[in-house]
């Protein structure tokens, strides 16, 4: 993982960026990271940046650990660059500008490999079988030996949480961190109390609308559902799983962008070993000029192009590969 060599470039002027739309994940790990720079260089300047938005639940945890984060970089002359949850440069939107400044560039992420990145990286950070961000940042602070404070430990595991939907999905590994955050005064209850959130009106007129404009593909034994929306697209994805699809793609167009989230249940994951990541939305990024990744179940495109021709490209996409599974069964 490259963790060894990580201790001597945190310290001075650092700036930490998250992916747009920041989880709570992105948001924890950069937190973290903020923490563990400020132990190893109390003299350290420190920003954390997301180029739009974090998401509601992001916000959440933002006002609870008091994080100050903002939009634009006031560090303009950065020792270092950290960037972490991030599979691909687009995520980064109009920081992008930043990864070309003269500094050290460290990547932490566990999403799949990506050679622009490597070819840029000064230490690129990459755990694929980690369930989360959070998962490598822990190992982090472990390797360098700082014994994680309370607020750390539960940052991270708010992190952990969130990518495992809960601690439904992990290897046996993860839940060793998972242990040891608990030890180190994380509590499941103040987890479960941060991660618990209430919908607003925007938010479910939007997985209405979008349960509305559903179209549905049958392809024995699975459904596959499209939807078309501007906004709330992870939300309204994930509401298409609840109603009973076990593939779910919402995509809409804001301006000239096209954004996109697609969601599967773990059990069409793991019969199809379809990884909607690597196996869906990187190929069809190139066709819609922007970058796909994620997870086997949860994965997302920013890009430009139609969107209702992106879900019609989806679905299609889909369709034949689960064809192609039932003529080799």
């Amino acid at each position: 993982m490259g963790v060894d060599s990580i201790k001597e470039y945190l310290r001075g002027n650092v700036s930490i960026i998250c992916h747009h739309n920041a989880d709570p994940d992105a948001i924890g790990a950069a937190y973290s990271m903020e923490k563990l720079i400020h132990e190893l260089d109390p003299g350290a300047v420190t920003e954390i940046l997301y180029p739009d938005s974090a998401s509601q639940l992001s916000e959440r945890i933002i006002n609870h650990f008091k994080i100050e984060t903002s939009n634009q970089s006031k560090i303009f002359d950065a020792d270092t660059i950290v960037v972490v949850d991030t599979g691909s440069l687009i995520q980064l939107e109009l920081l992008q500008t930043l990864i070309h400044i003269k500094s050290v560039k460290i990547f932490i992420d566990h999403h799949s490999f990506d050679p622009e990145i490597d070819k840029i990286a000064t230490l690129y950070i990459l755990d694929e079988t980690a369930v989360a961000s959070c998962e490598i940042v822990h190992d982090i602070w472990q390797a360098i030996g700082i014994e994680l404070p309370k607020d750390v430990a539960e940052a991270l595991l708010l992190g952990i949480a969130f990518d495992s939907k809960h601690f439904s999905i992990g290897t046996p590994k993860t839940f060793r961190t998972v242990a040891h955050l608990l030890e180190m005064g994380a509590t499941l209850g103040g987890i479960r109390e941060t991660l618990q959130s209430t919908m607003d009106v925007s938010e479910k007129l939007a997985r209405l609308k979008s349960a509305q404009r559903m179209t549905l593909y049958r392809v024995e034994p699975w459904i596959i559902v499209t939807s078309s929306l501007g906004s709330f697209q992870p939300s309204a994805a994930r509401g298409m799983l609840a109603l009973g699809a076990d593939v779910a793609v919402v995509a809409g167009n804001e301006k000239d962008e096209l954004k996109a989230s697609l969601r599967s249940t773990e059990d069409f994951y793991q019969k199809t070993n379809i990884h909607l990541g690597n196996d869906i939305t990187k190929p069809i990024a190139e066709h819609f000029k922007g970058a796909g990744g994620g997870h086997p179940t949860a994965a997302g495109i920013n890009g430009y192009g139609d969107a209702d021709s992106f879900l019609e490209e989806t679905a299609d996409i889909l369709k034949k590969k689960l064809e192609r599974l039932k003529s080799v069964l």
